[in-house]
C-alpha cells in the first residue's frame, strides 16, 4: 500500500489517492483532520496465498481479519489506482489524535441510462472542508461537466456505470475526468439562487430516475441487526473470545463448577447486551424513520404524488397548508412557512421561513438558513401569497441532510482521547508480559516436579487467565454506570457514559446562557397581505379612555439574521397610501443604516449608559416607502432598498436578570481553579456587565477590551487595547485619530480580556500568533455567531484545555458537540448532539457534572488498581502453590472470583461524589509514580504475608507435607493450600478497603453502606471459616487445623496486613508528593495553555491600554 504524506489536496498526489479533509467548523459534518484513501483489486496469486495461510493456521487468521479487516485486504488483494479499485481502505485521523483508524469499504457499481454530473468551479464545501478524494491522474481544475465512468462493456451498450461507495451513511461517487471520489452532496454546491428558482418546474421522470441512481434513496437508515448477527459480533469480541478460551482451559483442568458459573454469567451478559443493543438500534430507527407521500411538480404543470424516499435534489415539492414533517432539506421558493426546528436546534420558538430571493449568489443552506426547510423539522403552517402553492426545491437528501448529519454523529461518535484509557491498555499489556514470565517460571517448576507435559501446558496457560483479569472491562463499566444513574436522578441525562470521566478533567467552561428572559387573517384591507397583526384587546376598565390602535397588515419580511444582526418588515396601515418599513436589530448596525441627521449626537453615550447598566438594547428605525401598498409591489423590494436612508426611531431597552443560581456557581468554579468564559451573541458591554455581576470578572480585577480593525483602504489589520470605562472601547472607534488620541496611564497587566465576534474573526485570520495569548486571558466573547462559538471551543482545545460548554442548544449545537463535555439546557431532540442534557434550565448542572466526573475518574482508578491487585494476589498464590505442585481448588476459585472479588468490585463503585468541589483534580495518567508505587508496595506486602503464612505452616510440629507426586486437584486438601487460600481471601477484602479512599473526590467510605456491610459480612464469614470451618470445609476442600493458637496467629498476620495496607496508602498520599517535589523539582508543564500562562507572567501582554498594534 502506498501512503501519502501530503497534508492538503492539490499537493503532489499519492500513487493511489488521498482524501484530506480540513478541520470542519461543524462537528456534525466531520471531526476528521485528514483521511487517506487506498485502492485494492483482486489478485489470483494473493487469493491462493490467503487461503493457504488460513488453512495452515487452522482458521485463526479469519478471527484476526474479523477484528482487523484491513489486514485481510492487504493480504488478499493488491494495490491499484482508485479508478480500478474494487475495495478501499480508508485511514482516518481525528483532529485531536495522531493515530489512524482503518476502515474497509467495497466499491459498488450501478448502470444508468445516460447523464452527466455538473460540478461547481470550486472544490470547497460551505463548511470549509474539502470533500474530494484525489486520484492518480488529477487535473488542475474542475471542468463544467465530468462524464461518468465507462467500462468496455458499457461503451458497447451505450450505458454508463456509476461507481460509488458508502461510508458512515454518506455516498461518494467516482468522477472519471477528475480521477476522484467525491461526496455526492458536493455536486450541488455550485448552484446559485437563480438555479434553485429555475427548478420550480420540477424534474422529468427520466431526470428523476438518473438522479435517484446517483444520489440514492432519500432515507436515513439505521441498521438493526438480527439476533444471530449480533450474537456473532458479540461472541467474536476479544473479551468474550478470551472468556471462551479460559472456559475451555478450566474444563480441561477439571474446574467444572467454576467453568459452568463463568459460562452462565457470560451467557447472561451476552443476552442482556444483545437485547439492549437491538432495542437501542430499534429506538433510534423508529425515531428517525420518516416515510410519507409528497406532491411534486413535473414539467408542463403536472403533479405527481410520490413516496418521500423517491425524492432527489432538484425535485420541486408542493407543501400542504396544514404543514407536516419535512422529509428532506429544501429551499423555499414560493410562499412562507412557520417551522418548529426544535428537533435540530433545540429552540422551541417557531421560526418564520420566507422565500429565497433570486440572484446569482451561490446557495448555501447555512447562509440562507431563513429560506431553507431542514429535514426532520415540523412545518406548523404554510402560506402561499404569490401563486396558488407553497413550493420548495429539494437540495439535499438522506444522510446529506441536516438530520442525516445528526444521526450520523450518533451512529459514529468521535473517538475519545483520554490518557487514562490509553494507559489502561498499556497496563493490561504489562500484565500480559508478567503472565508470560510467570508461565515460563511455572513451566520450569512443573517440569522439575515431573508433571506430565499436557498438565504443564494446561497449568501454564491457566496462569494467563489468572494474571489478566477477564472481568476488568465489566468492572470499569460499572463505575460510569453508577455515575450515570446518579446524574439521571438529578435530572441530568448522559448518552455518552465515557464522557463522564472527562468531566473530572475540565479546566475551562464556556457559558452561553446565564440570564433569564397570535396572528389572525382579516379581509378588512380588501387586498392580499401576508398576515394581519391586531393589538391586544384593552382591559374592560380602560375601555373608553383611549381609542385602540388600528390593525396593521404585513406585506413583506426580511427575517432576523445572526450574520446581519437585524430584521426588517414592510407594513401597511388601514387606509394608508404607501407602506412603511421598520427595522430592529443591533444598535451599532442599525444606527449605521440611518440618516445621520436622525441619529442624536449623544447616541453612543446613551447606548453606553444602558449597556453598562446590564440592559439589553435593540435599536428601532423606519421610513415610508414610495410604492403602492400592495403585496406584489412589496415583494419586489430588496433588503438594501428597505434599509437605505432609515430614520432612527429610538431604543428598546430590556432588563437582563441574572438567574439566582448563576453567581454561586461561577464563584464556586473560580475558587476551584476552573476558568469560566462567557460566549454570547449579546452586545459587548452588556456581556461585560453581566460577567462582572456574576463574578466572572471580580470587582478588583482589571479587564481590557480588544478591538480589531480589518484591513481596509490599503491599511493593514490593527488591534487596539482599551479600558472598559471608555465608550469608544464599547462601540468601536469610527475615527482612527480619535482612538489614537485616547491615552491612559499605564496600569498593571489585565487578567481578563473581552472582545467581539468581529475581533475574534480578525484575530483568527490576521493575528494567529496572538490568538493563543488572547484565549488564555479571554473571559468575555460577545456578538459571537454560532460557527464562531464552535471555532472558539476548537481553538481552546488546541491549547490542551479540557473544555466544557453549557448552552441551550438554540445556536450552539456545534459548540456543544465539539466540547469535551457539552451540557445542553434543552430537552429537545437536538440535544442528542450533546453528551449531557439537563432537565433544569440553569447552570447548577455544571458543578454536578464535574463532581460526578471527578468521582467517577477517581473510582475508575481505584477499581483498576483493585482488579490489578486482585490478579497479582491470586498470581502470587498460584505461583506459591505451583512451586509445591498443588493449586487452588475449583470451589476456591469460585469463592474468590465470584463471591468475594466480583461483589466487592461492583459495590465499591457506589460511593457518591464529594459534596463540594476542591482545587485538586484526579490524575489522568494511570502509569505514574504514585499509582505504580502503590501497586508495587501492596504486591510486596501481599507476597510477604502469603509467604509468611506458608513458612509459619511448614514450621509447625503437626505439619504434614503434601504428596508432590500427585498433581492438583488430586492432592487436595492439604495444609499449604488451606493456609494460602485463607490468608489470600482476607487480602482481597483488605485491598478493596485500602484503595477505596473518600476525600477529596468521593464521600467517606462509611457512606457506602452496602459496600461496608459486604466487607463486614464477608470478613466475618472468613473469620468463621478459619476458626470453625464446619460444613464449608468439604466443598472448599480445606484441611482441618486443630491448633487454635496457630489460627489466631494467622488472624494476627491478617491484621498486620490490614494495618500495613492502610499505612502504605496513607504514607504514599501524604509523603510521596513531597518526596517527588524534593527529588525532581517541578518541570515546565507540557500543556500549551500552562506554558503560555508562564510566559505571560514573565512578559506581560497585552501592552498598556490605549495602545495599538
Amino acid at each position: 500500500m502506498s501512503a501519502d504524506s501530503s497534508p492538503l489536496v492539490g499537493s503532489t498526489p499519492a500513487s493511489y489517492g488521498t482524501l484530506t479533509i480540513g478541520t470542519s467548523l461543524d462537528p456534525l459534518n466531520s471531526s476528521f483532520s485528514s483521511v487517506r484513501l487506498s485502492g485494492y483489486c483482486g489478485s489470483p496469486w494473493r487469493v491462493v496465498g490467503y487461503y493457504v495461510v488460513v488453512w495452515v493456521m487452522a482458521g485463526i487468521p479469519l478471527l484476526l481479519f474479523w477484528w482487523k479487516p484491513a489486514w485481510g485486504v492487504w493480504l488478499r488483494l493488491q494495490p491499484c489506482t482508485l479508478a480500478r479499485a474494487e475495495t478501499l481502505v480508508i485511514e482516518i485521523r481525528d483532529k485531536e489524535d495522531s493515530s489512524w483508524q482503518l476502515y474497509t469499504v467495497q466499491v459498488q457499481t450501478e448502470a444508468i441510462s445516460e447523464g452527466s454530473l455538473e460540478l461547481p468551479p470550486q472544490t470547497q464545501a460551505e463548511d470549509g472542508c474539502s470533500q474530494v478524494a484525489v486520484g492518480a491522474v488529477p487535473e488542475g481544475a474542475w471542468k463544467d461537466t465530468a462524464q461518468l465512468h465507462r467500462n468496455e462493456e458499457a461503451v458497447s451498450g451505450q450505458q454508463q456505470v456509476l461507481r460509488y461507495y458508502l461510508f458512515q451513511g454518506r455516498r461518494y461517487i467516482w468522477i472519471e475526468t477528475q480521477q476522484a471520489f467525491c461526496q455526492v452532496s458536493l455536486l450541488d454546491h455550485g448552484r446559485t439562487c437563480d438555479d434553485i428558482h429555475h427548478s420550480r418546474s420540477g424534474l422529468s421522470l427520466r431526470d428523476q430516475t438518473v438522479r435517484k441512481t446517483i444520489y440514492g434513496p432519500n432515507v436515513i437508515s439505521v441498521p438493526v441487526k438480527s439476533y444471530p448477527q449480533l450474537l456473532v459480533d458479540e461472541a467474536l469480541n476479544p473479551y468474550y473470545g478470551f472468556q471462551a478460551f479460559s472456559i475451555g482451559l478450566w474444563l480441561a483442568d477439571h474446574y467444572y463448577w467454576y467453568a459452568l458459573c463463568i459460562f452462565l454469567i457470560s451467557s447472561i451478559s451476552i443476552c442482556l447486551s444483545l437485547y439492549k443493543t437491538r432495542k437501542q438500534s430499534q429506538t433510534l430507527r423508529d425515531m428517525v424513520k420518516l416515510s410519507m407521500q409528497v406532491c411534486v411538480c413535473r414539467p408542463g404543470g403536472e403533479k405527481e404524488w410520490v413516496d418521500s424516499s423517491e425524492l432527489v435534489p432538484g425535485d420541486c415539492m408542493m407543501l400542504p397548508q396544514e404543514g407536516g414533517l419535512m422529509p428532506c432539506d429544501a429551499a423555499l421558493v414560493a410562499g412562507e412557512c412557520m417551522v418548529n426546528e426544535s428537533s435540530l436546534t433545540g429552540e422551541s420558538i417557531p421560526v418564520l421561513k420566507t422565500a429565497l430571493l433570486e440572484g446569482p449568489v451561490p446557495y448555501c443552506p447555512e447562509t440562507h438558513r431563513r429560506h431553507t426547510l431542514f429535514c426532520g423539522t415540523l412545518i406548523l403552517q404554510a402560506r402561499a401569497f404569490i401563486g396558488p402553492h407553497v413550493l420548495a426545491v429539494v437540495t439535499r437528501t438522506g444522510f446529506c441532510t441536516a438530520k442525516g448529519g445528526l444521526v450520523s454523529s450518533i451512529l459514529h461518535p468521535r473517538p475519545i482521547k483520554f490518557k487514562f484509557y490509553k494507559h489502561s491498555m498499556k497496563f493490561v499489556a504489562a500484565l500480559s508480559v508478567l503472565a508470560l514470565l510467570g508461565t515460563i517460571y511455572s513451566v520450569f517448576i512443573l517440569y522439575r516436579n515431573r508433571v506430565p507435559v499436557n498438565e504443564i501446558v494446561i497449568r501454564a496457560l491457566d496462569l494467563v487467565t489468572v494474571v489478566v483479569p477477564p472481568a476488568l472491562p465489566a468492572a470499569m463499566t460499572v463505575c460510569t454506570l453508577y455515575a450515570q444513574s446518579r446524574l439521571q436522578r438529578r435530572g441530568i441525562f448522559c448518552i455518552h457514559p465515557l464522557r463522564i470521566n472527562l468531566g473530572g478533567k475540565v479546566r475551562l467552561v464556556c457559558f452561553d446562557k446565564v440570564m433569564e428572559e397570535g396572528p389572525a387573517a382579516d379581509s378588512a384591507f380588501g387586498t392580499q397581505v401576508l398576515t394581519v397583526m391586531r393589538p391586544p384587546v384593552p382591559d374592560s376598565q380602560l375601555q373608553g379612555m383611549e381609542e385602540p390602535p388600528p390593525p396593521v397588515s404585513i406585506l413583506s419580511r426580511f427575517p432576523f439574521s445572526s450574520t446581519l444582526q437585524r430584521m426588517n418588515v414592510v407594513v401597511a396601515w388601514l387606509g394608508a397610501t404607501q407602506p412603511e418599513a421598520y427595522v430592529k436589530g443591533s444598535p451599532e448596525l442599525v444606527a449605521g443604516l440611518c440618516n445621520p441627521e436622525t441619529v442624536p449626537t449623544n447616541f453612543a453615550q446613551m447606548l453606553q449608559s444602558y449597556t453598562a447598566a446590564g440592559y439589553r438594547v435593540v435599536a428601532l428605525a423606519g421610513k415610508p416607502l414610495p410604492i403602492a401598498p400592495s403585496l406584489e409591489a412589496a415583494q419586489q423590494l430588496t433588503r438594501d432598498t428597505v434599509e437605505h436612508e432609515l430614520s432612527l426611531l429610538g431604543l428598546l431597552v430590556m432588563r437582563n436578570l441574572l438567574k439566582p443560581q448563576t453567581t454561586p456557581v461561577i464563584q464556586a468554579l473560580r475558587k476551584t481553579g476552573i476558568r469560566t468564559v462567557m460566549v454570547t451573541g449579546d452586545n459587548l458591554q452588556t456581556a461585560i456587565t453581566v460577567a462582572q455581576s456574576c463574578g466572572m470578572v471580580g470587582a478588583q480585577e482589571h479587564l481590557l477590551i480588544i478591538h480589531a480593525t480589518p484591513p481596509e483602504r490599503g491599511q493593514p489589520a490593527s488591534l487596539e487595547f482599551l479600558p472598559v470605562e471608555s465608550s469608544v472601547a464599547v462601540n468601536g472607534p469610527k475615527d482612527p485619530d480619535q482612538a489614537a488620541s485616547y491615552i491612559l496611564e499605564p496600569e498593571p497587566r489585565s487578567s481578563h480580556l473581552a472582545l467581539s465576534g468581529l475581533t475574534f474573526g480578525v484575530l483568527m485570520k490576521h493575528f494567529p500568533r496572538l490568538l493563543p495569548k488572547v484565549l488564555v486571558q479571554g473571559t468575555v466573547f460577545a456578538r459571537m455567531a454560532p460557527e464562531q462559538k464552535t471555532e472558539l471551543v476548537c481553538e481552546l482545545q488546541k491549547l490542551q484545555y479540557c473544555v466544557g460548554m453549557c448552552g441551550d442548544g438554540a445556536n450552539d449545537c456545534g459548540a456543544l458537540k465539539a466540547a469535551d463535555v457539552g451540557i445542553s439546557l434543552s430537552q429537545a431532540e437536538a440535544s442528542v448532539v450533546s453528551p449531557f442534557t439537563s432537565s433544569v434550565a440553569n447552570i447548577e448542572c455544571v458543578p454536578m457534572v464535574i463532581r460526578e466526573g471527578r468521582c467517577s475518574l477517581d473510582t475508575s482508578f481505584s477499581v483498576f488498581k483493585y482488579m490489578a491487585l486482585y490478579s497479582l494476589t491470586q498470581f502470587m498464590s498460584v505461583l506459591i502453590l505451583y512451586t509445591i505442585n498443588t493449586n487452588l481448588g475449583d470451589m476456591q476459585f469460585l469463592a474468590i472470583d465470584l463471591v468475594i472479588t466480583t461483589t466487592v468490585a461492583v459495590l465499591m463503585s457506589r460511593t457518591g461524589p464529594a459534596l463540594a468541589l476542591g482545587r485538586a483534580r484526579p490524575p489522568g495518567a494511570l502509569i505514574s509514580v504514585p499509582v505504580l508505587s502503590s501497586l508495587l508496595l501492596q504486591v510486596a506486602l501481599v507476597a510477604g504475608v502469603q509467604l509468611g503464612g506458608y513458612f509459619l505452616t511448614v514450621a509447625q510440629p503437626w505439619f504434614v507435607p503434601l504428596n508432590r507426586t500427585v498433581p492438583a486437584p488430586d492432592n487436595l486438601p492439604n495444609y499449604e493450600n488451606t493456609v494460602v487460600f485463607s490468608v489470600s481471601s482476607f487480602q482481597y477484602l483488605i485491598l478493596a478497603a485500602a484503595v477505596s479512599k473518600g476525600a477529596p473526590f468521593r464521600r467517606p467510605l462509611y457512606t457506602n453502606v452496602p459496600f461496608l456491610v459486604t466487607l463486614v459480612l464477608l470478613g466475618s464469614i472468613l473469620v468463621g471459616l478459619l476458626l470453625a470451618p464446619g460444613l464449608l470445609r468439604g466443598p472448599l476442600m480445606l484441611r482441618n487445623i486443630a491448633d487454635t493458637c496457630f489460627k489466631l496467629l494467622l488472624l494476627g498476620l491478617v491484621a498486620f496486613n490490614f494495618v500495613g495496607a492502610f499505612m502504605l496508602e496513607s504514607v504514599l498520599d501524604q509523603c510521596l508528593p513531597v518526596c517527588l517535589r524534593w527529588l525532581w523539582p517541578k518541570r515546565a508543564s507540557k500543556k500549551r495553555f500552562k506554558q503560555l500562562e508562564a510566559e505571560l507572567v514573565e512578559q506581560p501582554w497585552p501592552p498598556p491600554t490605549g495602545s495599538r498594534q
